[in-house]
């Protein structure tokens, strides 16, 4: 096996053709076992997925084992090629676009996690109560959600076939939170400039207010804060205390 990344709890190995990702024990086995069912569900719709393979325990570590899936991914694409920058974000939003039109009705709700983590923050109460009158004044969808849409989680097969990775926060419910959340990831990553092309992109797509998901950006924030990284707290918080929440 081929050591090919490495991240906080998680390695990723090559193995022929297959893709093996082994979990530390900061990981439970319920959380393990949940990303795999949520693959495979999200494996029955249209989308290009890497198939689950197998969940298994390898050198006394829980590790889910997929198709490898041999190409760049967008985001390697658009520093290699930064001159094609805004054909790559509309081919992204498109793929969003189309992902989001996907139902899978067995998905845990986005709305139900949202609350969780709002609940689970350090903000005071009377911002959080806001937070959660504000979601749930949002309208009830069931739009494949994928929680983590970057471009690092899109690959571009040689015959330019993309496919999506890491469903391990995959739900289903309002598009536009999804959205909301990939333009966070964008500015915490400090790529300003093509968080505010990618959102013009989307809304115009979409035929969406900007205002509409600017109003779910406090909600997204207070979620992404519950991870604790110190590095981020500053900006997020700038985000959830709003002073309108008319």
């Amino acid at each position: 096996m081929q050591l090919i990344h490495t991240s906080i709890g998680k390695k990723l190995y090559r193995d022929g053709d297959k893709l093996i990702k082994s979990f530390d024990e900061s990981y439970s086995k319920a959380g393990v076992l949940n990303e795999a069912l949520n693959q495979a569900r999200v494996e029955e719709t249209s989308l290009n997925i890497p198939k689950v393979l197998s969940v298994s325990v390898i050198d006394g570590k829980w590790s889910l084992v997929w198709e490898y899936i041999e190409g760049d991914t967008l985001e390697e694409l658009m520093k290699k090629h930064p001159e094609k920058e805004d054909e790559y974000l509309n081919f992204f939003v498109d793929l969003q676009i189309k992902m989001s039109k996907e139902r899978v009705p067995l998905l845990g709700h986005l709305r139900d996690k949202m609350h969780a983590k709002i609940s689970a923050s350090s903000f005071p109460a009377t911002v959080r109560y806001d937070l959660h009158v504000r979601l749930d004044g949002l309208p009830r969808h069931k739009k494949l959600c994928h929680g983590d849409f970057q471009p690092s989680n899109v690959i571009i097969t040689k015959d330019g076939t993309p496919y999506i990775i890491d469903w391990s926060h995959a739900t289903q419910g309002n598009g536009s939170a999804d959205a909301a959340r990939t333009y966070l990831i964008f500015k915490l990553q400090k790529k300003d400039e093509i968080a505010e092309k990618y959102l013009k992109l989307f809304c115009e797509k979409t035929d969406t207010a900007l205002q509409y998901v600017q109003r779910i950006m406090p909600i997204v924030a207070a979620s992404q804060s519950v991870k604790n990284k110190p590095e981020e707290m500053e900006f997020l918080a700038q985000w959830v205390n709003v002073c309108d929440w008319q």
